[in-house]
Formats: C-alpha cells, structure tokens, sequence
C-alpha cells in the first residue's frame, strides 16, 4: 500500500490535468553514475468504464517515454495503456509568441520613466521548435536547425503603424493560454481497466540528468604513513524536477545502457559488495548481480542541486609509500605493434625516463580498519606539516575495489629521488635465432632517509626470455615484467645491472 503525498494544484494546472490523477506519493530514485536514474512513485487515479484519459505532470524533463511502466503494485486491476503521448514543450515567451502569430498583441515599453503600451501584428514569432534537440540527433541535423536560426527564421518580424520591425517592440502581453498548453512536461494516457474506480498505481521511468560520484580524502600525521581516510557521495540533480523527501539508492555495479540516438552507447559503471556499519549515512547491500548503496533517511533532491552525503569515515589506517622506477620508454607508435618490428630494431626501449614515482597502497580491509566496497572516484591526498596545516600532496583515481583488495594510487613522482637507465650490451645471432641485451640503472637517494625503489622492467623483445645474470635478485610478476628491489641509504647511488637473452 503506498503513502501517497497531497499537493495543492493550481487553478490551471488542474484544468490541464483533469480529475483523474489524486495524488501522488514520496518518490523513490535510484541513481546511476552515468547520467541517468530510475524514477519510482505511486500515484492515486480515477479510472471510469472502458478508456479512461489521465495526464500527469510530475515527471522530469529528459524522461525516456518507452521506458514508462505503469501498473497495479497489488497486482488486483489489469491496466492497459491504449496510448500514451510525451510531451515536453512546455509554455514559454517564445512558443506563446508562435501561437499568436497572424494575431495582433500589446507590447509594454517603458519610456521616461512612464510605462506605456504600443499595439502591434506579429508577423513572425522568431521561435524555432526542437532547436535544443540538436544535441541528441547528430550533425546533420544540428547543421539544418543552425542554417534556420542564421536564414533569419529566428528573428521576430512585428508590423507597428504600417512599418515592419525585426524585433519585439517591448515586452508581450498575452490576453490569454491556449487549452493545449503546458506548463511542464506532461505525460497523456489513454488507460484501460478490467476495475473502474479509484486506485493506487505505481510509475516507473528512467530518466536523464542525474547522476554521482565518489570521493575521497586521505590525511596523513606529519611523519607517520597511517592516513585518516573519509569518503563523500556526491550526487548531482539536472533532471528538471525537485524530488521532495525522496528516497535515493546509488546502483552499484556494471550495467550496460544504450545512449539516446545519435550517441555512442557507453556503460555505468559501479562497485563491488562491502560491509558498510550501522552507523553510517549510507548502507549496502546485494542486488540481483549488483548492489545498491541506500540512504539511511529521505532527502529533498531539488533541481540543478549538488548534494554530498558521508560514505565513510575511517581512522588509523595503516598505508605505505611505494617508489617505483619504471625506466624504459616504449614507443610502440612510433615502431609499429608488429613483434617483427619490436625484435629486430635494436633502437626500441632505450630511451631513459629519468623520474620516480610515488604511490600509497593499503589494505581495504576490515582488520585495517576498512573493509567495505570504495566505489571508483577521485581520492586527495594531505599531510599535515609541523604547523598543523594540511598540504595536499597528490590526488588520482581508484577503480572499484572491493573488499580484501589492495588499494594502489600513484600520487605523483619523487623530488629527491632520480633514476637512469641505458643499455650497455646488444648482441644478435647471425642467423636471427636469439638476442641478448645487457642494461644497467643508476639509482640516486638525495633524502636524509633510507628509501627502498621498485625498478620495473619490461622484457619486451620477445615471451621467451632468460635472465643470464644480475646484481640483484628479480621476481617475475607476468610473461614479460620483473621486478628488483633496491635499498637505498640517504645520498646513496646503487648500480643495478642485468642480462636477458631471448630466443624463437
């Protein structure tokens, strides 16, 4: 049984809907991050003997008409929309402006200071319908739309005392609105039941223009690597309409959905399950193969509004700083992505990148104090100097990353940590049946601390590849990466080297 929410209508407005819609009930969304949400609501109708013509206005402006659903939640009444006609041209100076054209109007001017009223015909409205459906219907007919507004079809023509002006004298007054106007956009069925009467009905549609996003922020003690970590939900609200005492569920998951015509089809794109606490603003949960993330109260979500909601807050959890040194620049464009070209050019890879990069990982776990899904988004990253203020010192994306996983962020690159790499052996079989290749990295500590840098190598030649020797040990992470570890003490330089043959 819905809860159904009485408004007051307006004298015009109840004129445009009829007797039919009675009420309608706190709405429910459920937000995507890709700009578009499932709109839910019950509302109240007056159904009579055979079809019944019902018009509701309480839709949002980018509604996706065929995605409408309309039926009996207690499944007792069937219901058959006959017809339903979207409409979404609501009243406005310019369409009024069309519709009294041929019609002569007042036009309010203010002249010294006394406001006075010139009589005129209107010629032409200078309105042109659908001019900002362009975004949704290509090039070609963007093109058309621009060649009408720039032909002149968009200035107004008004005949004053017998002379022709291309502009509207003043400001129009309208003596009247026409009975098929609108004052936002509307919904009109034609609606057939087996039990005529009064009923409790649910809509459902998907609608454009809304959308959110993850946040999160990471404040770290001035010496120490344990951060305070809060995460934010921010939704965002451009659908054309204020949902009042709404409630919001975030969808969490990969979900396939195809853009209006004219675009290309993209995917939304969410998290994985966690266990969120009681506490929290917001709460989790496992949905068919998604998951929701629910507010834990209503909210008014009101059009063109920003609201940003806690997802988490965290403290003392345990994080590292890891520096890495990935040192060959690899130019696959420029030398082509055939295994051909890679093997035989004795140019490709040796070319150094001189710097470190800085990344913070953590355990997203519950013995780290997390333990619950981080929905993809921007994550900041401060410290706090020995004043007390927070610095920010980097910020990146993370995927989703579910619970037990690893979080890796690369937050920017070392200032006092350098890195060289070149190549000191190149040796080819005559008859092209192996390669051998010898590297040596410079490694330079200009901190006042010991550092431990991960150099990263790719073994790009060829799968088949064997270390012959190296100063340090390696380990293998895929076909063709390994990885050194190499300490460092302050103002130290450390000397890696190693020899990979290759064969086919």
């Amino acid at each position: 049984m819905f809860k159904l929410k009485w408004h007051a209508i307006p004298t015009l407005l109840l004129a445009c809907l009829g007797p039919f819609v009675l009420g309608a009930e706190d709405p429910a969304l459920t937000i995507y991050n890709q700009d578009f949400a499932v709109v839910r609501e019950g509302i109240r109708l007056q159904l009579g003997e055979g079809a019944t013509e019902v018009s509701f206005s309480e839709i949002t402006a980018h509604l996706e008409p065929d995605s409408v659903i309309l039926r009996d939640p207690e499944g007792g009444r069937t219901l058959r929309i006959l017809e339903q006609n979207y409409r979404a041209d609501p009243i406005s100076q310019g369409l009024l402006l069309s519709l009294f054209e041929g019609r002569e109007l007042d036009f309010e001017v203010i002249q010294e200071g006394e406001k006075k009223v010139i009589r005129g015909r209107l010629i032409r409205s200078g309105y042109v319908p659908h001019y900002s459906a362009m975004r949704n219907y290509g090039s070609q007919y963007a093109q058309r739309q621009m060649a009408a507004v720039n032909s002149g079809a968009g200035q107004p023509i008004v005949e004053v005392d017998g002379r022709l002006l291309f502009r509207l004298p003043g400001s129009p007054v309208f003596p009247d609105l026409s009975e098929d106007t609108i004052l936002k956009p509307t919904i009109h069925w034609l609606i057939e039941t087996d039990r005529p009467g009064r009923m409790e009905a649910e809509l459902s549609y998907v609608t454009g223009g809304m959308s959110w996003e993850a946040a999160y922020n990471l404040v770290s003690p001035e010496k120490d690597d344990s951060i305070d970590l809060t995460g934010w939900v921010t939704i965002k609200n451009d659908s054309g309409r204020t949902f009042a005492e709404a409630d919001i569920k975030l969808m969490a998951g990969d979900v396939s959905k195809v853009s209006p015509q004219g675009r290309e089809q993209f995917r939304a794109s969410f998290a994985e399950r966690s266990e969120l606490r009681d506490s929290q603003a917001i709460t989790e949960k496992s949905f068919d193969e998604y998951h929701l993330y629910s507010l834990n109260r209503s909210t008014t979500l009101r059009d063109r509004q920003v609201k940003q909601l806690e997802l988490l807050r965290a403290t003392g959890v345990e994080s590292r700083r890891v520096y890495v040194y990935d040192g060959a620049i690899i130019e696959w464009s420029r030398y082509g992505y055939d295994w051909r070209n890679i093997r035989q050019n004795r140019d490709f890879g040796v070319r150094s990148n001189p710097k470190v990069w800085v990344l913070r990982e953590f355990e997203n776990s519950r013995q780290n104090g997390l333990g619950l899904a981080l929905p993809r988004g921007r994550v900041r990253f401060y410290r706090r100097d020995d004043d007390g203020r927070l610095e920010f010192t980097g910020e990146n994306f993370i995927d989703h990353t579910p619970k037990d996983e690893k979080v890796r962020v690369y937050t920017g690159n070392a200032f006092d940590l350098m890195g060289e790499r070149r190549r000191t052996d190149y040796q080819v079989d005559s008859r092209g049946d192996w390669l051998d290749e010898a590297f040596e990295i410079r490694l330079r500590n200009h901190k006042d601390e010991p550092v431990t840098v991960r150099v990263v190598e790719h073994l790009y030649r060829w799968t088949n590849w064997e270390i012959l020797q190296s100063s340090h040990d390696h380990e293998k992470i895929e076909s063709q990466t390994i990885t050194f570890d190499v300490a460092l003490e302050p103002d130290e330089e450390r000397i890696l080297t190693y020899r990979v043959h290759y064969s086919w």
